[in-house]
């Protein structure tokens, strides 16, 4: 047993700009980094935290800083963590003024009695954890040029639900963000972020705040989820493999058979899914054009970084 982190920086199609990729596979570099740092001298979910919020503060992924717009122009995030060991799970959904959502579930796995907190009870507690931002932080010119690109594609005056994820899909921008890590003790943990998909209904919540859907982890295996969370969310894309793990299957076969599965009652498109196992054991599969990803162990010095399916991992 070896500890190891493993990341993920979304599932989706192939449109990066060449200065994006860039910081799309160096965010993912850095991120597997800052989780074995924080390995070295915590424990799986301090690893699943930092690496997390380094891929947050990224403005190339849908999440934390870099989170997409909803109908209204507003960003709402969504995260959550879960610690294998013990079950605990902290969430969060519905946050416009946080740009690490996954530290404020954190706060709340460890200052709360409740699993989930949305909305503005959020916030109240993201001002107590000194995460609370002003919403300048999400806003960039080119985030805006796009929304402003997509808003004309809706219906004015309609709900736009189906319409929306079928642009989102077409966008290719899905990159929500997770970490899965295992310790020096055998603990394993788990936690994806997100901000959503490109104008999503105010309130809507995705399946990065729901364990069994977006995240889960048990004394077996640790996943995290990435792609259209309404799919994850019907599919319970990572308790499903979770699942199986439990009933004997290893964990590539296990992560395979959900996304497969996923692929076979929903279509391509739309899920990518990063686990591992009590020994150390990586896996990723997704069924979209590419998933960004990232692994690296305590005797390792660089981190294996994937973009395309073509490319090693683990």
């Amino acid at each position: 047993m070896m500890p190891t982190i493993a990341v993920h920086a979304g599932a989706g199609r192939a449109r990066f700009e060449e200065d994006d990729l860039r910081m799309y596979r160096s965010g993912l570099r850095d991120a597997a980094l800052n989780g074995l740092k924080a390995l070295r001298n915590g424990n799986a979910i301090d690893a699943v935290v930092e690496a997390i919020s380094t891929l947050e503060s990224n403005p190339v992924n849908d999440a934390g800083v870099g989170s997409v717009f909803n109908i209204a122009g507003e960003v709402e995030v969504d995260a959550g963590l879960m610690n294998g060991s013990t079950m605990s799970i902290g969430a969060v959904a519905s946050v416009k003024h946080v740009a690490n959502p996954i530290r404020l579930a954190k706060f709340i796995m460890n200052n709360t009695d409740h699993v989930m907190v949305v909305g503005e009870g959020a916030e109240e507690l993201a001002r107590i954890a000194g995460l609370w931002v002003p919403e300048f932080v999400f806003v960039n010119e080119k985030k805006v040029n796009r929304y402003r690109s997509m808003i004309r594609e809706v219906d004015s005056g309609s709900v736009p639900y189906k319409r929306v994820l079928k642009l989102a899909k077409e966008a290719g921008i899905m990159d929500t963000v997770g970490a899965v890590a295992l310790d020096s003790d055998g603990n394993l943990a788990a936690g994806t972020s997100t901000g959503g998909v490109w104008l999503k209904w105010r309130g809507r919540v995705g399946d990065s705040p729901i364990p069994g859907a977006g995240y889960w982890a048990d004394r077996r295996c640790a996943l995290s989820a990435t792609g259209l969370g309404e799919v994850i969310i019907r599919h319970m894309a990572s308790l499903r493999a979770a699942t199986a793990v439990e009933a004997g299957s290893d964990i590539i076969t296990a992560i395979n058979a959900s996304v497969n599965g996923a692929s076979t009652i929903f279509g391509t498109g739309t899920i990518g899914l990063i686990g591992i196992d009590s020994l150390g054991n990586v896996h990723a599969a997704f069924n979209t054009e590419m998933m960004g990803r990232g692994f690296i162990r305590m005797d390792m010095s660089e981190p294996v970084v994937a973009v395309l399916p073509e490319e090693r991992f683990p």
